[in-house]
């Protein structure tokens, strides 16, 4: 396009560039906007010239970021130009400035058609360009036939003919039914006999979403896509411009062989020997370059040629081929190539029976886990695990718990589950695995979940000759100056269980035992000191007769307990102390804990229920749904290689039901669900809370939901679904209120998540306005069908977003945008009102959005002078209030100002003289403006409980929402313990010593 010899754009665009801030740009760009509305308002005396002058300077202010709302009428008329120069304008420019819905392109559908159907051939170029970018539904139902028309003509140039392959694939994306497939499947196979490779490369690209939608439709096409790949690799009547770096074409390579993937395995003996020929003379024929782009097109060839392979499930050998091919990628130096290697490495053990293979390369995969890149540590993590079985399970653990010390925090948790995962299922002995864990958990205490150490008790319990064994490597472990609070819930129940198998042992005398665990009893949480009583009273129970001494000591312990704050263990010291005292009948009520019945592994469940949704799926399955508005997305964790029969696998017991031994801690399960596992919560067991269920599961089994009497209470102020006659089955696999509270000081995270779906959340808050974008992940390897979004907006919320498909693809994501607009200051929120419906499941359920006041605000520099002058300002109600607050959680200061700062209320530390108040100032935007707004909080030392806070500001609604928003972030709200109902000791099948403490408890 020559522009030069339009002045006045050169002019305005030298203007803006020469600018020295932004608002010099700003007021350039209004005047300029300004005048060319008034241009166009008058348009007598405007020349065709002025005209395309004008648009010009309109698509580069739309390129600065500004916005464009007017003119866009001037710019489709120019497509109805007769002379090109116009015509080129208006095309270029409709394309930009307009999207497929906007109300004007319906003027311009006649006019594009005959520029299509003419036989001016630059016409027809700029047409299909700009439908092709742009063109939505209309447009397809419009000129799709005139589409098709051009590109199985013989008398259009190659250059039309492949504009008209991309701009129809445009149209089959926005409306399938344009291509049908019966008239299609042979038109097809004439086209990929196209010499132009232009033209074959745009085919190539409409044949990808054809057969991605319909692989039957298009069989007759795969000998003609064999044959190409045959041409290419042997560089036969391919010209110079389509040779990238000595490589024929590796687009169109790349494109064949991914066409290839969505067909079934080739029975054609002649083609499947042409075709593993071809594959044979990639993988021999690339090595690694000097060449970056050489070495990006070779490999792009190369990596779909091994997805092709795993694909077609070839031979050993060329499997192997691939294997030792990889192999070199992972150990050279570049880190992009190791990357490749080591993600296709991974890849190749969900399909192919290559492990031993893989083995080879052990050692570079695990130098690759110290590579300064986390994307590379990660892949090395996930193909260690793929790749572990039981030949090489010790070495692999041994890695994973010396890399963890030194690994990155945001896989550590991820990296623990894998060990526990491995160590689990290969263990080539149970003192091994038990040791493991303790290391585990030593290592990485704070990555480790209650689950994993939920697992060595059980096991521990049901192996006597383990006991005595981890009872004194948890001694051995608490002598340590740092210990970790999970390693003293597992050494306080060992201890507590088995300590007086190791009572002859020097140093473990029952009183000694007491003191080492009684030492870590000040600086453990609650749900801590509650086993730690337990194991107390069992050490006591022990030693018979009773040692005076030690009694003495345990009781002191339980009466200093027998008045604290947390119920629980107040229960548990008063009932306790009543045991203490019962002399020799203590001995059968206070037994050693039955073994748990024999069940597979909740961890090892998870495992195989991850490889066997994987394995069911090759590497091109992932993409079958890349023409939806799903995003595909890969499985986030591998499949276990070389798994064991269950028969060779550890099997790990389960735990019994909770018990009234030990009250279990109430769980509130949010979003108005019950207990995700409602029959391990609604009875009872012998270890209680110190054994609950295990929080990783498979998706439950759909089975009748429980009478409305059995339903937990859901104990969650921000679960919005009502308790009625349908009760959900699916239930989520985490805390929607953690979720929620986790959202509403960050910008994005999960909202929800159940078996089958994730809910994410990414925003961006800029003053008044908000821009979200909502994930819908669906993790099953089935679809989510009557999928409905509904977003409910508070009153003082404008709130925007898109459509939702009804239909959500195995492993595929969907983005759903929304715009949000503040109008005025509320505490209230959003609600997402969402339903799907999986295996004939439905399931429905509404969250709140973080749509909190906090979003709207942002921190206020202040200096004194000015925060005195403008509090003195404002007098008294209602701008500004005052509250006195009690039931405030007990905090130091310095914790309340770094909450009011993660809440965007900026805390201006040493403006007020006593250092036991906090002075603060934050900006609230909304649609009327910016408000500024100022909060002043006075705590007592003495009392942490309770505190005076003052909030002011010019808006008087404003100045009463913040009072109260910041009251609800500092009161200590108390969720009520949820009673379980108490099932008769017979219920459980339990007789002697336990049921008689089920009768004393």
């Amino acid at each position: 396009m020559a522009l030069s010899g339009m002045r006045g754009l050169s002019v305005f665009i030298s203007d803006v560039r020469n600018c020295q801030n932004k608002e010099q740009e700003r007021v350039r760009v209004d005047k300029e906007l300004a005048n060319i509305r008034t241009r166009f308002k008058n348009q007598r005396g405007l020349t065709p010239y002025e005209k395309k002058k004008y648009v010009w300077k309109m698509l580069y202010i739309y390129m600065l970021g500004y916005d464009v709302d007017f003119g866009h009428m001037e710019t489709v008329a120019l497509i109805s130009a007769p002379k090109y120069a116009e015509k080129q304008v208006g095309y270029i420019v409709t394309s930009c400035l307009l999207n497929e819905n906007h109300d004007f392109l319906r003027l311009v559908i006649n006019t594009v058609r005959n520029d299509i159907i003419g036989r001016n051939e630059t016409f027809q170029c700029l047409a299909l360009t700009m439908v092709g970018n742009v063109g939505g539904r209309e447009f397809s139902e419009s000129l799709a036939p005139d589409v098709q028309k051009l590109l199985i003509s013989n008398s259009c140039r190659p250059l039309v003919r492949k504009k008209a392959a991309l701009c129809l694939l445009r149209l089959y994306r926005k409306n399938p039914d344009v291509v049908n497939v019966e008239g299609w499947s042979q038109q097809m196979v004439q086209l990929l006999d196209e010499r132009d490779l232009g033209v074959l490369t745009a085919v190539m690209s409409l044949l990808v979403a054809l057969v991605a939608s319909n692989p039957d439709g298009y069989t007759n096409c795969l000998s003609k896509c064999v044959y190409i790949l045959e041409r290419l690799t042997k560089s036969q009547d391919i010209l110079q411009e389509y040779t990238y770096y000595g490589i024929p074409s590796p687009w169109l390579q790349v494109k064949t062989m991914r066409v290839l993937q969505y067909f079934p395995v080739i029975e054609d003996s002649t083609i499947r020997k042409g075709l593993f020929d071809v594959l044979h003379r990639i993988l021999v024929g690339t090595d690694v370059v000097k060449n970056v782009n050489k070495n990006n097109a070779s490999h792009a060839v190369l990596f779909e040629a091994i997805a092709l392979v795993m694909h077609l499930d070839a031979d050993k050998d060329l499997m192997s081929q691939c294997v030792a091919l990889l192999g070199k990628f992972v150990a050279v130096r570049e880190p992009n190539i190791r990357y490749l290697g080591l993600e296709n490495m991974t890849r190749m053990l969900l399909v192919a029976d290559v492990n031993e293979s893989i083995k080879k390369h052990q050692a570079h995969i695990i130098t690759s886990l110290k590579d300064p890149d986390i994307s590379i540590r990660r892949r090395s993590l996930d193909l260690l695990y793929g790749m572990c079985d039981i030949s090489n399970a010790k070495d692999i653990v041994e890695e994973l718990l010396q890399y963890l010390t030194t690994a990155d925090f945001a896989i550590r948790e991820e990296l623990a589950l894998k060990a526990a995962i491995l160590a689990e299922k290969f263990a080539p002995n149970l003192a091994w695995y038990v040791e493991v864990i303790l290391q585990l958990i030593e290592k990485a205490g704070d990555f480790v979940s209650d689950d994993i150490w939920y697992r060595v008790v059980q096991f521990v319990t049901n192996n006597d000759d383990l006991q005595a064994f981890a009872a004194a490597k948890a001694r051995e472990y608490l002598d340590k100056p740092a210990v970790h609070e999970t390693m003293v819930k597992v050494a306080g129940y060992l201890l507590g269980e088995y300590s007086h198998l190791l009572a002859r042992r020097p140093g473990c005398s029952p009183k000694e035992v007491f003191h080492i665990v009684h030492d870590k009893f000040p600086t453990v949480t609650t749900p801590t000191k509650a086993i730690l009583l337990s194991a107390y009273v069992k050490i006591l129970m022990h030693t018979q007769p009773l040692d005076q001494e030690l009694q003495v000591q345990v009781e002191e312990v339980f009466k200093r307990c027998d008045n604290v704050v947390d119920a629980e263990v107040q229960q548990r010291a008063v009932e306790y102390m009543t045991l203490s005292r019962k002399g020799s009948s203590m001995v059968d009520i206070m037994a050693e804990m039955p073994k748990f019945p024999e069940r597979q592994s909740a961890l090892i469940k998870k495992a195989e229920d991850t490889e066997g949704e994987s394995t069911e799926m090759s590497a091109t399955k992932l993409r079958q749904q890349q023409n939806s508005m799903a995003l595909v997305v890969a499985d986030p964790g591998p499949a276990n290689g070389g798994l064991p029969p269950p028969s060779e696998q550890l099997a790990l017991p389960e735990p019994p039901p909770p018990s009234a031994e030990t009250a279990a801690i109430p769980k509130a399960y949010a979003n108005g669900t019950s207990n995700p596992h409602p029959s391990a919560s609604t009875n009872g067991d012998l270890l209680g809370d110190l054994l609950a269920p295990l929080a990783i599961e498979a998706p439950p089994v759909t089975t009748p939901p429980p009478p409305p009497s059995q339903v937990d209470d859901p104990g969650d102020p921000l679960a919005l679904a009502l308790y009625d006659q349908q009760v959900n089955q699916v239930k989520p696999i985490g805390s929607i209120e953690d979720w929620f509270r986790a959202l509403s000081l960050k910008d994005s995270g999960v909202l929800y998540e159940d078996p089958y779906i994730q809910i994410g959340i990414k925003s961006d808050w800029r003053e008044a306005q908000a821009k979200v974008v909502l994930f819908l992940g669906n993790k099953h390897t089935a679809s989510l069908v009557n999928v409905r979004v509904l977003i409910l907006p508070a009153p003082h919320l404008k709130m925007q977003f898109s459509q939702v498909p009804d239909t959500i693809p195995p492993r595929a994501q969907v983005q759903v945008p929304v715009e949000v607009v503040c109008l005025s200051a509320s505490r209230e929120t959003a609600v997402l009102d969402f339903s799907y419906t999986t295996s004939t499941l439905p399931v429905s359920v509404k969250l709140r959005l973080p749509t909190l006041m906090n979003k709207f605000l942002q921190p206020a520099p202040i200096s004194a002078s000015d925060f005195v002058a403008h509090w003195r300002a404002l007098v008294g109600p209602p701008t500004k209030l005052q509250d006195v607050v009690r039931g405030v959680r007990p905090m130091p200061v310095s914790d309340m100002g770094d909450l009011f700062n993660s809440l965007h209320i900026g805390v201006a530390p040493g403006l007020d003289p006593n250092v036991n108040n906090i002075v603060a100032a934050t900006t609230f935007y909304s649609q009327a403006g910016a408000t500024l707004c100022l909060v002043r909080v006075e705590t007592d030392p003495s009392d942490r409980t309770q505190m005076r806070l003052t909030v002011a500001s010019q808006d008087p609604n404003a100045t009463y929402e913040l009072k109260e928003f910041i009251k609800e972030q500092v009161i200590d709200i108390p969720v009520a313990p949820v009673p379980a109902p108490a099932p008769s000791p017979a219920a459980w099948g339990l007789t002697g010593p336990a049921a008689a403490l089920v009768g004393l408890i």
